[in-house]
This record gives structure tokens, sequence and C-alpha cells, in this order.
């Protein structure tokens, strides 16, 4: 997590372009439940279809269980945004065209065979070949769609650093400020402006 960075809006706009081949929507559809959730890479990829999708649609509300969480004390539910309901949409329609898929089904499978998620390392390949096709520079991999998530919650509740720990799922305040480390460059930035 250390060094790793939030995305700015023009680079999530040029990585959401940028996943190809047969796996583009899902891979497309990860990034923005990532950056849209806050969940960590390893809980992205425990979700199956009957986690996302039920009566027909994709669901309101993500919930990623207990047993998948860091330290498997409790599930964390968020709402699922818009821009996250389409990609899911656009994907699992496509994923549900395939045989064999069931609610059981991981949303991120691996397309290796059987019935198993993409690997976390996999994951991070997937968004690093993107990242170094786009020319993006930096420590970038999966954990900067949570610190993108962090950064933007953090903005959005008015810096609120209480708010911002129960939307990332943290027991501890100190995690929460270790997440928001990158405001340090604002504070160069303000050093060198006086």
């Amino acid at each position: 997590m250390k060094g790793c960075r939030p995305l700015t809006d023009p680079e999530i706009a040029l990585l959401s372009r940028s996943f190809g081949g047969t796996y583009a929507l899902r891979d497309r559809a990860r990034f923005i439940v990532g950056l849209k959730t806050g969940f960590r890479i390893a809980e992205l990829l425990s979700l199956q279809v009957g986690d996302v999708w039920q009566y027909g649609r994709v669901v309101d509300q993500l919930t990623v269980r207990r047993a998948h969480m860091k330290q498997q004390r409790e599930g964390r539910a968020v709402p699922v945004h818009p821009h996250a309901q389409a990609a899911l949409a656009t994907w699992v329609l496509r994923l549900r065209e395939q045989p064999g898929v069931t609610a059981h089904t991981y949303v991120f499978r691996s397309h290796k065979g059987g019935n198993r998620a993409i690997s976390p390392t996999q994951a991070w390949r997937i968004l690093r070949e993107a990242c170094a096709s786009n020319e993006l520079t930096g420590k970038l991999g999966t954990h900067c769609m949570r610190k993108t998530f962090a950064n933007k919650v953090y903005h959005q509740l008015g810096f609120d650093l209480i708010r911002t720990k129960r939307a990332l799922g943290h027991q501890q305040i100190s995690n929460t400020e270790r997440y928001l480390s990158f405001a340090e460059a604002e504070i160069h930035a303000a050093i060198l402006a006086i």
C-alpha cells in the first residue's frame, strides 16, 4: 500500500477505455467496481453472480461476506454507484450467455476453466498493462483503485476522517490516516507556493 497513489479523473477515464481483448468487459467492470466501492482486490474477486445480479438486474448494494474480508471480523456492504451498476450489467449479461453460469459463478472468473476467480496477481498484471500502455507513471496497481476511492470519499465528506474510516471499513483510524498519506503532495505544493 505504501507509495501507491490514487488515480486522477483523466487517468480514470483513460484506463476505463483501455481494456481490450476477450475479457475487456470483465476487466473494465472490475476496474470501475473497484473505484466505486473501495473493496480490496480479494474482496472484489470473491464476488459471485448471485451477489451482484438478482431479479434480472444488478443489485443496489454489494455485500462482501465476512469470510472474504481482510480480518474476517464482519462483512461489508456498500451502495453500488450507477457507473458500477452499468459496467456490471454489461459484463454479467455477457457472462450469463456462457454455458454453466449459475449464481455461484465468480463474476471475475479466470479463463483457465472451472469456477474460480482470476488471481489477485493476474488482476494486478491486467491493470499494470493498461497503465503501461497509457504511459502512466508512479506506483500503480490494484490497490490504487481503493486509494482513489478513499481520496474521493474523503473529499466528498468534507475531509471527515471518521466517516471516511467507516466508508473504507477500517477498524482503526490510523489505517485510514495511512491511506490519506498522499495528501503530503498537497502539503509540499503549499510549501513551495509560499
